[in-house]
């Protein structure tokens, strides 16, 4: 078995938080919300929020959305989608820790839009691992990382808000990365 060096999540949030303030500078910040997808970026997004010190943040969750809901049904821990502000005309910065296919983040739009019309919407990510099915690429990425095939990326976090702190581990999977 081949050893995959696991990135530092904590490095790769810090590089995030710089591109969002450069992205969103503080005079403009009354004009966006963060919405993670649930749930390492739902983790990232809430830290984002409480870093960038915007007042809410939200929870996306794509279960109805992705394109394999019928094969796969209903995960038994998905969570609503919550969006405790007016998406219309919002910018929104859009946050999962693991881009690779790009499904995930259709169906995160997908889901968005269920919600009303976003003036923007730009999409952070933790790690580009590649691989992409659909024409999708982040606004703000911390890092690349090719992994081999039959392997996904997990980020895990220990504490709430800014008090968070990121981890990465790689596990086997039996389907397709999003």
């Amino acid at each position: 078995m081949t050893q995959i060096s696991v990135p530092d999540a904590e490095s790769l949030y810090r590089k995030l938080l710089e591109q969002a303030q450069a992205l969103i500078p503080e005079a403009e910040r009354a004009g966006w919300s963060v919405a993670g997808i649930h749930s390492g970026g739902a983790w990232i997004a809430a830290r984002l929020a409480a870093d960038l010190r915007l007042p809410e943040h939200g929870v996306i969750n794509v279960a109805f959305h992705r394109d394999d809901y019928a094969k796969k049904g209903l995960h038994s821990q998905a969570q609503p989608t919550t969006l405790p502000f007016a998406v219309d005309e919002r910018n929104i910065l859009l946050i999962d820790d693991v881009l690779a296919t790009g499904r995930t983040i259709r169906a995160a739009v997908n889901e968005l839009f269920d919600y009303g019309r976003p003036a923007r919407v730009a999409l952070g990510v933790l790690v580009d691992r590649g691989g992409r099915q659909l024409p999708i690429a982040a606004d703000l990425c911390a890092g690349e990382m090719a992994l081999p095939p039959g392997t996904t990326l997990v980020l895990s976090r220990q504490g709430e808000g800014a008090a968070a702190q990121f981890a990465f581990s790689t596990e086997p999977t039996d389907s397709a990365p999003g």
